[in-house]
Formats: C-alpha cells, sequence, structure tokens
C-alpha cells in the first residue's frame, strides 16, 4: 500500500514537467513577494499524473483504520472547483459515495448543490493545494452547520508555513514545500531566489 504513494521527490518532478511548478517573480493575492508559484491544473490536464496524484493522496487517507472502516458512506469535498479533479481522483479511488464542492458566491463561499442537514456522509475535505489555509477553514465551518462530521483532509501541495490540521483533523499531503514570502518587491529582489528566478512578474 506504501508503495503507492509517491514520494515528495517524484511528486516535485511532476509538476516541474507539467509545468505547475513555476519559477518567477508572483506576487500574491495577500500583497506578498514570492520566487514560487504552484498552477496545479497544469499537472492535471493529464490523466496519468491525475491518478497518480489523487490516489497517491487516497492511499494516505485509506491507511488510517478510523477512515477505511467508514468507507464507501463517505462524502469527498472540495473547497473550490480547483480541486474538484482532485475530490474526482480520491472519491473514486476510495470508493466513496459522494462529491461535493463549494465556490465562492458574492464573496461567500458555499455549496451551489442543494444539500440538506443530513445530507452529507462523514466528509473528508480535499484541495490541489494549501497555502493559507482560509479556503479549508471555510469549507470546515460549511460542512460542520450541515452537521456532518469531518474525519479527513489533504492536499496534494501543502506550504510549509500553512496549517497543519484543522479543528484537530491533520491536514495529509503528497509535498510539503517551503516558499519564502517577502513584503516588498526590495525585499524579494535582495534575496538569493531572486537571483535565480528568471521568469515574468506575474500578480495574482
Amino acid at each position: 500500500m506504501i508503495d503507492l504513494v509517491p514520494s515528495s521527490e517524484s511528486v516535485l518532478e511532476i509538476l516541474k514537467k507539467t509545468g505547475a511548478y513555476r519559477k518567477g517573480h508572483f506576487i500574491y493575492p495577500n500583497g506578498k513577494h514570492a520566487s514560487h508559484y504552484f498552477q496545479m491544473p497544469l499537472a492535471f490536464r493529464y490523466y496519468d499524473n491525475a491518478r497518480v496524484l489523487s490516489v497517491g493522496l487516497s492511499r494516505l487517507f485509506r491507511m488510517e483504520k478510523s477512515i477505511s472502516s467508514r468507507l464507501p458512506r463517505v462524502s469527498i469535498i472540495s473547497p473550490s472547483p480547483g480541486g474538484i479533479m482532485v475530490a474526482f481522483g480520491v472519491r473514486e479511488a476510495l470508493s466513496a459515495d459522494q462529491i461535493y464542492w463549494a465556490e465562492i458566491e458574492s464573496g461567500t463561499r458555499q455549496f451551489r448543490q442543494y444539500i440538506g442537514e443530513g445530507d452529507v456522509y462523514p466528509a473528508i475535505i480535499v484541495d490541489d493545494i494549501l497555502r493559507s489555509g482560509r479556503a479549508m477553514t471555510e469549507t470546515f465551518k460549511l460542512v460542520r452547520e450541515l452537521g456532518a462530521e469531518i474525519i479527513g483532509c489533504g492536499s496534494i501541495v501543502r506550504f510549509e508555513d500553512s496549517p497543519t490540521e484543522f479543528e484537530g483533523v491533520p491536514v495529509k499531503s503528497l509535498l510539503t514545500y517551503d516558499v519564502n514570502f517577502y513584503e516588498t518587491e526590495n525585499e524579494w529582489r535582495e534575496s538569493r531566489s531572486a537571483s535565480e528566478s528568471t521568469e515574468e512578474k506575474v500578480r495574482f
């Protein structure tokens, strides 16, 4: 079972080959500057990559008896459309019964599908990447409000300074990456990582 979980090195290699791992000057939504960015949908363009990554993440959940014993009556939930491919892949690998995803509507994260209290089975929340943890936190809140139990959460990539757990539920990931953030462009330009970056400046 463990052999089916790809190493962090092989995950990073997939992301590099597909262009999902980006080097350059990136300005994040919070205004901070960095030399690295992950554009995960580029890796999921290819079915084989999507399967390797999704199955790998699913195995981390299956190895937990507290999760595997609940299958197949489990809901796989994505905090946003960006994580839908991960959610579908994990659902297929675990043979879970349900899948849901949240979206931002008028500045608020919510489920577009009609969901009533009691509809959601014990839930595993998955995403393609975990940065600040805001999306995961908001999705936890949504699921709790529906009265559902959350038995797992995870992402393909997790930033090293992001949360390692939510409400006592540990985060599982295939790759933990240390992205150095800088408050200003000048700070970024003076960093070693900036001198190694050759790609264009990108603001999100």
